[in-house]
């Protein structure tokens, strides 16, 4: 499963870590989260992210 990175911030997420503090398990793609999940460093939205080189 690829690490995405926020663009505005450089927030990596990471799917075998999930993001615990706003209940996403770990193992959950990017693809699966929800449509309103934010970045949870800087709020941005999904569409701020890009997948890791």
């Amino acid at each position: 499963m690829s690490k995405y990175v926020c663009e505005l911030c450089d927030y990596v997420y990471d799917p075998a870590v999930g993001d615990p503090d706003n209940n996403i398990p770990p193992g959950t793609p990017f693809a699966d989260l929800p449509d309103d999940w934010l970045c949870p460093v800087c709020g941005a939205e999904k569409s701020e992210f890009q997948e890791e080189k």
